[in-house]
């Protein structure tokens, strides 16, 4: 059996990071989020969200689609079916751990 630690540590790290956790968690809560939307909400700068974005498109969890809103070009990011069951398991996986923390004993420091 393994230690809370142990899951811990197993956990999805692409997904853990913590911008693109936040990045993903953002996207879960819509059909698609814009580019300057994702910028605001993760205080990135343009270029990490777009190195975040664009690792998550490799995976396959999220999808960029580029267009025009009139004259101005517009980016769009959209969770995919598979990363909405990647982050619904990672979130699965955490309360597990965070569960198993919670049902240890108190340990010593001393």
């Amino acid at each position: 059996m393994t230690t809370p630690f142990e899951q811990l540590a197993s956990v999805d790290r692409l997904i853990h990071e913590p911008s693109r956790l936040s990045i993903l968690t953002a996207l879960s809560a819509c059909e698609k989020a814009d580019f300057l939307f994702l910028l605001n909400l993760s205080g990135l700068t343009k270029g990490n969200l777009s190195s975040h974005l664009a690792k998550l498109e490799h995976s396959g969890m999220v999808r960029i689609e580029k267009t025009f809103e009139g004259k101005h070009p517009v980016t769009y990011a959209m969770m995919t079916p598979e990363g909405r069951a990647a982050l619904k398991l990672y979130w699965k996986r955490f309360d597990k751990v965070r569960q198993s923390i919670k049902a240890l004993k108190p340990l010593r420091t001393t």
